[in-house]
């Protein structure tokens, strides 16, 4: 973005706008979009939608700082993130069939004992995909994004099909975890406790990722063979071996939000992969690619804006978002924090 000013011989001059500034009017925005909607509604009915677009935000969240650690640390654009968000969802489902008791029995910590299996397991287990996926095709293609787009796609169309066999093409039904399942009503205010879950998850990997990426050495060497592959080398550090491992967390980012979104749906199916992550695109965009927290940004618009839409104009709720992104795009065409600034 660029303001103007009228210079000395009354020419018209233009400055970028600082950052400071910037932030600022983000959070003028963010904080209508937050408040408005309390105008048309009942104010418990405008708490309760908060709570799930924020819920909402916080899932897209998950799945799309996956995408942004993807690109922001290797500039590599992965199309098969939502195919790894659908094997995620599969894993923790087939947990959770095999260990049902435990997801039906009256008490907290069996509930909490088998979901935090299920949500493990599923990131082990689409890491590992995601770690394999690295090695044999995406390190072929590095630095070229045309042939990133098309061989990731391709990519999907195999993980896709791999459910089928696996799992079968029908939808399936997500169980809920017993003591997960109901809500809380505070003063009127109806509180979905799973939602209030998925809040809580949400933060706590957003610390964990600005932890790992500005605290540790790990995130230093990282961050650096970004910058400048051949020094982090002439270090002795394997920067491939780096990138696996950056590739497969973003693969068990995607994992974890597709088990989480799956239990928020109550569903498991095929493609819900592809139906996902064009919400994460829109995330990313918004926030800018590359950003984890211009996609923590972004994922609570897009989730507030959702909620708020489908509330008070339903056939406009799934336009919302791409006109924010429209929007955003014109007045900040890297998105509102871009990579690196």
């Amino acid at each position: 973005m660029r303001e103007c000013k009228r210079g000395e011989n009354n020419s018209v001059v233009t400055r970028p706008v600082p950052q400071n500034r910037l932030i600022q009017l983000t959070i003028g925005g963010v904080t209508a979009l937050f408040l408005l909607p309390v105008i048309a509604m009942p104010l418990r009915t405008y708490l309760t939608l908060t709570i799930a677009g924020l819920a909402m935000g916080m899932l897209l969240f998950l799945v799309a700082s996956g995408v942004s650690i993807i690109f922001g640390l290797m500039d590599v654009l992965n199309f098969a993130h939502g195919a790894l968000f659908a094997w995620g969802a599969y894993v923790g489902f087939s947990v959770f069939q095999g260990m049902m008791k435990w997801v039906e029995a009256d008490s907290v910590l069996e509930n909490l004992a088998v979901y935090g299996i299920a949500l493990v397991s599923a990131m082990v287990a689409v890491a590992l995909l995601g770690a394999i996926m690295e090695k044999t095709i995406i390190r072929r293609v590095y630095g070229n994004h045309l042939f990133q787009i098309l061989i990731t796609f391709g990519a999907t169309i195999v993980l896709v099909e791999l459910i089928r066999v696996f799992w079968g093409p029908n939808d399936e039904v997500m169980t809920v975890p017993f003591s997960f399942r109901g809500n809380w009503d505070v003063f009127g205010v109806i509180i979905d406790r799973y939602r209030v879950i998925c809040i809580i998850i949400g933060c706590m990997v957003y610390a964990a990722i600005q932890l790992i990426l500005r605290k540790t050495k790990l995130g230093t060497i990282v961050r650096a063979g970004v910058e400048n592959r051949e020094m982090v080398q002439a270090m002795g550090h394997n920067i491939f071996l780096l990138f696996t491992a950056v590739f497969a967390v973003g693969a068990a980012l995607a994992a974890l939000g597709g088990f989480a979104m799956s239990v928020f749906s109550l569903q498991v199916y095929p493609d819900m992969g592809s139906t996902y992550l064009l919400f994460a695109f829109i995330v990313v965009i918004v926030g800018g690619l590359g950003s984890v927290t211009g996609s923590l940004v972004g994922a609570v618009i897009v989730g507030l804006a959702y909620n708020y839409v489908a509330y008070l104009v339903p056939w406009a709720a799934a336009a919302v978002n791409v006109m924010i992104m429209i929007i955003v795009l014109l007045v900040k065409p890297k998105g509102l924090f871009p990579a690196g600034q």
